[in-house]
């Protein structure tokens, strides 16, 4: 029994010609054993002996069936550069959209113990994720038990001087505590300590790899040394790695975060983003449960500031949008349906060959060749075709890799170039492995049925018969997929289309901007920013083929602008009702500049200072929340306590993108900031409207800003229409890497049809032919053929426009409000169908009408 089991192991045609060979020898030394132990031993050698030759064996056929596969394929050069090229095709399609999906979605961050990392926000009224207040961020450090640590960082904008140009930067202010949570350790020198951490401690900076080599040359000596951050000296304490980034990408440099009494005196003042780490053996929901709990507790006790103010415990991966997040599952999975497409030409292009090798096959069948042995040699073809296709489809999306750099988010911290790892290509190896064996064994069978049934077959079977069903099925197949890509591709082209009709509320069209970020404490008193102000302002207005120029806190798109509470004419003090709004500071001329429109009363002016009546400019959307049906002019609301009087209302602005829902907006006079308040919100933001190329203007406004202060730097230098595309850029290069996969498919679905149908008629010949001499005539043929592609077609288009409304429901989030069954967009895929139906059925059916019936009635 046992040696029956493991004759199993050899190849067929070896264990027919030597099975009964080696049986009789290993009856007679079984005759010859003396005892129980020489019988064990006999069978832990007969064992390792058949393991032996079985893999020697199959190793030897295998060389075999490789020189033989080699040989065959070279002498059908263009069908080997076929099927190799579709294979490569998905394969590397694949390849590539599953790196990028597992770089941002899947891979682990590189922190230490990140999967024990959350990040914590406070849950408001109308907002599930704010930042925290300094205040609620210490209570929750010092009242729970179930993380180990926490730390918290915010967003820095400083100038640095002192050595070479001045120069802008956007950096990171962190706690002590932070950076050994994450297991972050530096290059040279060290991290920050608690005493870094102190109110009036000596500043200290931690510099990134890129500036530290950029700016100091990759000077080890660069430890201890002094450099001007604001005006004020900061001694660099340490280097960090080329590869270290955190909280985003581009961050150059970090400092000690250091409160001060005040900052804890107001818990809706929300800013930090706070980072923590769990207890060993505690579970994310145990740490849910546990911050509900603090959150009742600190309402109870701070019942004006955290009314229904929650604690949110979330995962790091959170900060990856749900928007980019189904663009990439939604890249992922078109890149599955292309690969579909290439494994279904792949196994049609194999299946139509196994037919055209019929007589051969049928020969070597006659010669004594067994249909396993013939099965494993067209299975090792289809190996070789699908390995070749892979290996140069890996090949490919690791070239294609820095070209889809702009999908990967710039919240995360991670590089924003992926590599195609050893688990990529470990699946892309195993993919490739499927493809030929799973779309390689149906087209192997197929062809040693056929080989069985005789040395000789009629051509009278046709397409339609039972052995060609199954291609039918795999052209069903290509076009439902190709459909579901066309419909999803038009689905985000409608969206984009939407996206970029959508109205800003300014016009981005001649507008340069620009941000001169005014260092603190050197512009902390009013009175130095706005001498600063005024100077450059009236230097840029003075410029040739300038119309209007001013100054914001921040500009639109860029930055949302903080969202602070608003009580509205004697309501009830709420500070966390859902009467929220975001705030600007602006210099007169803004509006001009950005062509937002001023719908009621006028613009600020420079008479509104500290010392007059604090006025405001409020947009539509604060006027039809506060008083629908009313005037709003002359009217009053209480904002960053004091009361303010709307003096103008301007039209609505996107100010958090194109796609995301804006707060309303208020304005209020720059001269109306206090001296050492609310430094973040100083115009930064410069907007110059010009009759020309804005480019033109940007070394004049340099000069401006030079002269009104040398150690100024200029930064973020670009065109309003510029920042505007950036917003949809992203979306942008999505849409077109689909569209290639999606024209891809359409290609790859008219071969599919175009090839059936050529076999079709070509297998068919002597029955066009005499059904031509019977008197048919040739426009009813060319119907036949078309018809047949039809069906073909209809099939398809039903099965995909049916997945493609499934897939439209799943990336909903994506479509901008286009609705997932937009009839425009699902006419226009059926519309590319019987396009793709006629281009791949034209060519056969002329072909078809073309037969001679003489000569086809001759031939077999």
């Amino acid at each position: 029994m046992w040696e029956r089991i493991l004759l199993r192991l050899l190849p067929a045609s070896f264990r027919y010609e030597y099975a009964a060979e080696m049986g009789a020898i290993h009856a007679q030394r079984r005759r010859d054993c003396a005892g129980i132990w020489s019988r064990i031993g006999l069978c832990l050698e007969m064992t390792a002996d058949l393991v032996v030759t079985a893999v020697a064996a199959h190793c030897e056929i295998l060389r075999q069936d490789v020189r033989q596969s080699v040989r065959t394929l070279a002498r059908s050069k263009a069908f080997t550069l076929a099927a190799v090229a579709v294979t490569a095709l998905g394969i590397g399609a694949t390849t590539a959209a599953f790196s990028i999906a597992d770089h941002v979605l899947i891979r682990r961050l590189p922190f230490a113990d990140v999967d024990r990392l959350a990040m914590l926000w406070e849950s408001i009224p109308g907002y599930s994720r704010m930042e925290p207040s300094p205040a609620n961020y210490r209570d929750w450090k010092s009242m729970n038990s179930v993380f180990e640590s926490m730390g918290a960082y915010r967003g820095l904008l400083v100038n640095l001087s002192g050595s070479g140009q001045p120069e802008s930067l956007e950096g990171s202010s962190v706690t002590a505590d932070l950076f050994p949570m994450i297991g972050a350790r530096p290059a040279l020198g060290r991290v920050f300590s608690a005493g870094d951490d102190r109110d009036g401690a000596a500043g200290t900076v931690i510099l990134s790899d890129g500036l530290w080599r950029d700016r100091f040359g990759g000077d080890s000596g660069v430890l201890n040394r002094k450099i001007l951050l604001d005006g004020a000296a900061f001694t660099v304490i340490g280097v960090m790695p080329p590869d270290f980034y955190f909280p985003e990408r581009k961050v150059p440099l970090w400092t000690a975060m250091r409160f001060a009494p005040s900052d804890f005196e107001d818990r809706t003042n929300y800013y930090l983003n706070v980072l923590a780490k769990l207890r060993p053996g505690v579970s994310a929901a145990q740490a849910r449960q546990q911050m509900t709990l603090i959150s009742v507790e600190l309402e109870r006790l701070y019942p004006k500031d955290n009314h229904k103010v929650t604690a949110y415990v979330g995962d790091l991966r959170e900060l990856v949008g749900p928007r980019a997040r189904v663009l990439l599952t939604a890249l992922a999975a078109a890149a599955l349906c292309l690969l579909l497409m290439t494994c279904t030409n792949l196994a049609n292009l194999l299946l139509a060959r196994g037919l055209m090798r019929r007589k051969e096959i049928a020969v070597r069948t006659a010669l004594g060749a067994g249909r396993e042995r013939l099965v494993r040699q067209l299975l090792t073809e289809s190996m070789l075709l699908a390995l070749a296709g892979g290996l140069v489809g890996i090949a490919f999306a690791a070239e294609a890799a820095p070209l889809l750099a702009k999908l990967v988010p710039n919240g995360l911290p991670i590089a924003e170039t992926f590599s195609i790892d050893g688990r990529v290509i470990g699946l892309a190896l195993l993919l490739t492995t499927l493809t030929g064996i799973g779309f390689g064994a149906i087209p192997a069978l197929r062809t040693t049925d056929a080989a069985m049934s005789g040395l000789r077959e009629g051509s009278r079977s046709g397409v339609g018969g039972r052995r060609e069903r199954l291609r039918g099925l795999l052209v069903v197949a290509q076009v439902s997929s190709s459909v579901v890509l066309l419909v999803c591709c038009g689905l985000l082209i409608r969206a984009l289309w939407q996206i970029e009709n959508t109205d800003p509320g300014f016009r981005p069209e001649g507008v340069l901007t620009l941000r001169t970020s005014l260092p603190m404490p050197k512009y902390e008193k009013t009175a130095p920013r706005l001498r600063f102000y005024e100077q450059v302002l009236t230097g840029v207005r003075a410029l040739p083929g300038v119309k209007a120029a001013g100054y914001t806190s921040f500009l639109p798109i860029v930055l949302g602008g903080g969202i602070w509470p608003v009580r509205v004419d004697g309501a009830p003090p709420d500070a966390n009702a859902k009467d929220r709004a975001s705030l600007r500071f602006i210099t007169p001329g803004y509006f001009a500049a950005m062509r937002i429109p001023l719908v009621a009363g006028r613009d600020v002016a420079e008479s509104d200072t500290v010392t007059t009546l604090a006025v405001a400019i409020v947009s539509q959307s604060f006027v039809r929340r506060h008083w629908p049906n009313q005037g709003p002019l002359g009217r009053h609301f209480r904002l960053l306590d004091t009361d303010w009087t709307v003096a103008g209302v301007a039209g609505d602005v996107r100010t958090r993108g194109l796609e995301r829902t804006s707060e309303p907006q208020v304005y209020l006079p720059y001269r109306q900031i206090a001296d050492g308040s609310l430094p973040w919100y100083a115009p930064k933001d410069l907007a110059v409207r010009g009759t020309g190329d804005p480019a033109t203007l940007v070394a004049a406004i340099r000069r401006i800003v030079a002269k009104a202060d040398p150690e100024q730097p200029v930064s973020d230098v670009q065109s309003l229409a510029d920042l505007v595309a950036t917003d949809s850029a992203p979306r942008v290069v999505h849409l077109r890497v689909l569209g290639g996969f999606a024209a891809l498919a359409f290609l790859l679905a008219v071969v599919g049809i175009h090839g059936l149908l050529s076999f079709a008629v070509s297998s068919r010949t002597q029955e066009i032919g005499v059904r031509l001499a019977v008197g048919a005539r040739p426009a009813n043929i060319f119907a036949m053929v078309l018809r047949q592609g039809a069906v073909l077609c209809g099939a398809g288009v039903a099965a995909g426009l049916a997945a493609a409304y499934g897939a439209g429901m799943a990336m909903q989030a994506a479509l901008a409000g286009v609705r997932p069954d937009d009839p425009i967009t699902f006419l226009a895929g059926s519309a590319a169908a019987v396009i793709m139906a006629l281009a791949g059925s034209i060519l056969p059916a002329v072909r078809a009408v073309r037969v001679d019936p003489l000569s086809a009635m001759r031939s077999e």
